[in-house]
């Protein structure tokens, strides 16, 4: 299209609201919830004795006009906090107020921005409960806002541009930091202070950040968002389910108090391919015949849990290669919707 030709042709009033139209910039909507994105400390090269979630998100945008270029942006803030605070009240709040948002027809995404520490859980709940295919976008950062480097403004205007992009539509909730697009169900934080933290090593990033725009190379084939069976609306709080981590020669303790706690399923944190000491199993099994879930996860960084056919007889359930942290969340919002082994096992191979 022509468009100075058309504007011509049109005059007036009408050429100007045409041009509205025609140039009307998205609009993204930022939840803010603190992190060291949001960090802050009295000497700009302190980048571990800060204070996480000093400043609000007004503050946030205001250190990176460059993103109105590209959306019409807001904030709120939901909470102004360090990420491993980040409890189930929380996330039920961000995944009601995210489908509120995204419901609005003249929303077309929203950025969250978030501690590190915990993002990839958050990102992986939001993935699991979020009724819309608009883009969702977790960003954090790695150095606080005081730094002299800090990443955390660079990374906001990122976020910012992939979730006003089309090309971000029904790509599920993802993480974008460091100029990469990263999936929320693969991607895990490797480093403990690197600005390049995120990685997915087995299946790669969805894509990368390159000027302005986002660059999709890949998409999640696991249900997600509209596809996804879990509905949050209304609840106020989600089954207990703890991990307990495989020791060689442990005892079963930590999973007894775990039960005795009020636990409604038990993700074990196993040493290899599902392996577990005998003092896990003698334990597990008598519960799994009462129908208790007991997920088997791996602590091994890369690799699918797959299970033997004994291990399956007994009641165990695979988790696949989400990591012990995903894999909870993911059995919490399973016993939402049942308590039957099963059925779990069935959302475990399909999430």
């Amino acid at each position: 299209m022509n468009i100075k030709k058309t504007l011509t042709i049109l005059g007036g009033a009408v050429a100007m609201a045409f041009a509205a139209q025609v140039w009307a910039l998205p609009t993204v909507k930022i939840l803010a919830t603190g992190g060291t994105i949001a960090g802050a400390s009295a000497s700009k090269t302190d980048v571990t004795g800060y204070k996480a979630g000093s400043l609000g998100i007004q503050t946030l945008i205001d250190a990176v006009p460059q993103m109105k270029d590209y959306a019409e942006v807001s904030g709120e803030q939901v909470v102004n906090i360090s990420s491993n605070n980040v409890d189930t009240k929380i996330l039920l709040t961000l995944a009601n107020r995210v489908n509120e948002l995204l419901a609005d027809p003249k929303v077309d995404g929203v950025v969250i921005t978030h501690g590190t520490d915990s993002i990839e859980e958050t990102a992986f709940f939001l993935n699991l409960t979020v009724k819309s295919d608009k883009p969702v976008v977790m960003v954090g950062a790695m150095r606080p806002a005081t730094a002299i480097s800090a990443d955390g403004p660079m990374n906001l205007l990122e976020a910012v541009q992939a979730a006003a992009s089309p090309k971000m539509k029904g790509a599920g909730v993802t993480i974008v930091m460091n100029d990469r697009i990263c999936a929320a169900r693969e991607t895990t934080k490797f480093h403990t202070s690197n600005v390049d933290t995120f990685r997915s090593p087995e299946y790669g990033f969805l894509g990368v950040m390159s000027e302005g725009e986002p660059v999709l190379y890949r998409l999640s084939t696991r249900r997600h968002t509209t596809k996804s069976e879990f509905d949050v609306k209304g609840l106020t709080t989600l089954p207990r389910v703890d991990v307990v981590f495989a020791l060689p020669g442990g005892d079963a303790k930590l999973a007894e108090a775990a039960v005795a706690a009020g636990a409604k399923g038990i993700v074990s944190a196993s040493m290899g391919n599902g392996s577990i000491p005998q003092g896990h199993k003698d334990f597990y099994v008598p519960l799994m015949k009462k129908g208790f879930p007991v997920v088997l996860s791996n602590r091994v960084p890369t690799g699918d849990c797959v299970l033997s056919k004994d291990y399956l007889e007994k009641g165990y359930i695979a988790a696949g290669n989400l990591s012990p942290q995903k894999s909870r969340i993911l059995l919490q919002l399973a016993l939402t919707k049942t308590s039957d082994p099963k059925e779990i096992a069935r959302i475990f191979s399909e999430y």
